[in-house]
């Protein structure tokens, strides 16, 4: 009896969060980032480590999609996309300045023909 009330709460506390997380506008998108290797993903990825409002932030070099989930009411898609444009990187609709892209290490370097 005890292992089936124990089950009944985690079912309801699951629920709750899930009910919890639509409430507050979570959602996760997909943005095509430009990018070529691991350096590349720990500066996609690191501003969005412990930023409010982001759930989760993760960055596949070979499919080279990017999934964060994200809360709407603290931060907006074209916030997330500015802030990966900072570091160098080229979205969906944004291209990142030539100044900061060819600051990035040769590695780093996706666009065919050098410079931008």
């Amino acid at each position: 009896m005890k292992s089936l009330l124990f089950v009944g709460v985690a079912v309801a506390f699951s629920l709750g969060l899930s009910v919890q997380a639509s409430a507050l506008g979570m959602r996760t998108d997909t943005l095509n980032v430009s990018g070529n290797c691991g350096m590349c993903k720990k500066r996609i990825e690191s501003p969005f480590k412990d930023r409010t409002g982001v759930e989760s932030a993760k960055w596949d070099k070979k499919t080279k999609k990017f999934v964060v989930t994200y809360d709407d009411a603290v931060i907006k898609r074209e916030e997330i996309q500015d802030l990966v444009v900072k570091q160098g990187y080229d979205t969906d609709g944004k291209i990142a300045a030539d100044d900061v892209y060819n600051a990035l290490p040769n590695c780093c370097k996706y666009r065919s023909g050098g410079e931008h």
